[in-house]
């Protein structure tokens, strides 16, 4: 069962492409799916190739997760349809990830036109999830972290976002990455924000309060009680 067949519109997504991480997090409950990139595939010593990528996939699923993020890649529109039309050709519930670029624009159109699931991603400003939103995208992810490393008011613009999209009627999800502490997901979340993707330190970090440690070895230790 998936987070979001029990959790109402909050969607948490696993960030990474390390298979064991997903062991360990995904039987938790907790994630909707997983979001990968090439820059994930290499750290995890994955080549970005088609049959490396059905593996990977089929390993997600095996798992459990709802769904799972694949970005295309390719330096043309060309390139990034066509790779993006051989992922999602792998399961349907793959979301095919484009950047949002002229060349990923026209890619993407082409994707949904033909009824492919995307996720604009690189997003760093809120006219740029306007166009996510006017070319139908799923979903668009803007880069906390990263925007923050620029200088810029990273909360600030993704709030904005969420308003945009809210307003505008669409129903594309701002899906938001490069999370580095979960207080950021609760500071979003006040905001508005209901959708995330993060990495295994900060799920793990989820759970990282002293007290409820404490706590729950009280628990176990009066239970233990005869």
């Amino acid at each position: 069962m998936t987070a979001e067949s029990n959790r109402g519109r909050i969607r948490l997504l696993l960030d990474t492409a390390d298979r064991a991480a997903w062991e360990e997090w995904l039987p938790t409950g907790l994630f909707h799916g997983v979001t990968t990139n090439p820059t994930l595939l290499a750290a995890a010593g994955i080549p970005c190739e088609l049959t490396y990528l059905r593996d990977l996939a089929e390993a997600a699923f095996a798992l459990g997760t709802g769904e799972v993020q694949m970005q295309t890649f390719g330096r043309s529109a060309e390139a990034l349809e066509a790779n993006g039309r051989a992922l999602a050709a792998l399961d349907d519930r793959i979301v095919v990830k484009v950047p949002i670029t002229r060349e990923g624009a026209v890619a993407a159109a082409r994707l949904k036109a033909d009824g492919i699931r995307i996720t604009m991603t690189a997003v760093y400003a809120a006219h740029q999830a306007l166009s996510a939103a006017a070319l139908g995208a799923d979903y668009a992810a803007p880069y906390l972290g990263r925007m923050n490393d620029a200088g810029r008011d990273g909360a600030g613009e993704i709030a904005a976002m969420q308003e945009m999209v809210k307003a505008a009627g669409s129903s594309m999800r701002i899906l938001v990455a490069s999370l580095r502490s979960a207080e950021d997901l609760a500071k979003l979340a006040v905001l508005g924000l209901d959708t995330f993707t993060f990495s295994p330190k900060v799920a793990a970090a989820l759970f990282a309060d002293p007290l409820t440690t404490a706590a729950a070895e009280a628990f176990e230790v009066a239970a233990e009680t005869r």
